[in-house]
């Protein structure tokens, strides 16, 4: 949800309204903290509704106490979030990733201290996992008011963060569905494969593929923040082609880093996976899924850029129509088609990655298509109307 102060606090910044920047970020996180109460709620039950899943008591009970100690980071992810999108629109990073590195110390530090001396355990760890990221909500916060680099942008509280909230919300709805479906795709690979005969090996080698892919992919991820800053503002600042441009730097930037890392992944094939575990039976298991893991890169290089965490659909506010998208390509054709071709047709978990492979094949078609399709002349900045 946070996703939309992006949207809108970077095509704000690119219009020069710099006083919307604080009133969104203010919105963010109010409807942001509404939300975390459900949320809490259910971390509250947490014991008897994993009891109700099937989980045994024990593990249920344990699984609690550490999530009570987790229930006060709801509300710091509510804050932080928009804060986060509110400086990256203004192209504010090194603050934000020195405050991240000074927290972690701490956070070890503290988690050192709790669980093993002062013995609390799970709840000690999820409460300083908690506290930290308060911290880094306070120290962001602190760096806002005093710096002056955010003089323009935060002028202080204000009661414009209660007006306009319906259409916030669906703007802010659209992005949470856009990433949860995102984000839940490749880990609804893992639970298919879990339903094979005999899955570990296949859950073992699927898990080593996952992981690579994973660092690859955070990669993209920097390429990305950059492309929807860099679009949101040329498009606030009525730059159309400019934003174009943008998309299409980043685009074929990703793309070729992820082809050279998608063509050392098939080279290294026979030996990757010692990285992780020392079986050759997982070890082959990884170099016949390597190809799969070639293709899944190159797509992760392309596709994030055009929808995932903060590419082009974030800067155009295209989140709605992504989310319709990625339910008819990942949730109609690509993974009834990996079930086809896993179970059906006795492929396995190849079968199962390749059919959700054409899922995401299939999305990032749709995306290009659109993208060059697009007038950018007619991307009214969504941080004119909102």
């Amino acid at each position: 949800m946070g996703s939309a102060v992006e949207t809108l606090c970077g095509q704000a910044f690119g219009a020069h309204k710099y006083d919307m920047l604080g009133t969104y970020l203010q919105r963010s996180a109010v409807l942001l903290c509404c939300t975390g109460i459900p949320l809490a709620a259910i971390y509250a039950f947490s014991e008897p509704l994993l009891v109700l899943l099937g989980q045994s008591p024990e593990i249920a009970h344990a699984a609690s106490i550490f999530v009570y100690g987790l229930i006060p980071q709801i509300f710091a992810y509510a804050i932080n979030f928009p804060i986060q999108k509110f400086m990256q629109a203004q192209s504010i990073v090194l603050p934000s990733a020195y405050i991240s590195t000074g927290t972690l110390v701490l956070h070890l530090l503290l988690s050192w201290v709790v669980v093993y001396k002062a013995g609390l355990g799970l709840l000690g760890a999820s409460l300083v996992l908690s506290l930290s990221w308060w911290i880094i909500v306070a120290a962001q916060f602190a760096y806002i008011a005093v710096s002056p680099t955010c003089r323009e942008t935060w002028t202080g509280f204000t009661w414009q963060a209660f007006s306009g909230l319906p259409a916030f919300l669906k703007l802010s709805a659209a992005s949470a569905v856009m990433l949860c479906l995102e984000t839940w795709y490749f880990q609804i690979l893992v639970l298919i494969a879990g339903l094979l005969p005999n899955p570990e090996i296949a859950l073992d080698s699927l898990s080593v593929c996952m992981t690579i892919s994973g660092w690859v992919f955070m990669i993209s991820v920097g390429f990305n923040a950059a492309a929807s800053v860099r679009v949101s503002n040329e498009l606030g600042a009525g730059n159309p082609k400019s934003a174009f441009f943008s998309v299409w730097v980043v685009t074929s930037l990703c793309a070729a880093i992820s082809v050279v890392f998608a063509i050392v992944m098939l080279c290294l094939r026979n030996h990757i996976s010692y990285l992780f575990t020392e079986s050759e039976i997982v070890s082959d298991a990884v170099a016949d899924l390597c190809p799969l893991l070639a293709i899944t890169l190159i797509l992760n290089g392309i596709q994030p850029v055009l929808s995932e965490i903060s590419g082009v659909a974030v800067g155009c506010g295209w989140q709605q129509f992504v989310a319709y998208v990625n339910i008819g390509c990942y949730y109609i054709v690509g993974v009834p088609l990996g079930i086809v071709l896993g179970f059906v047709f006795n492929l396995g978990v190849k079968g199962i990655w390749g059919g959700m492979i054409g899922g995401t094949t299939m999305q990032t078609a749709i995306l290009l298509w659109v993208t060059i399709r697009t007038d950018w002349s007619k991307e009214v900045p969504l941080s004119l109307n909102i």
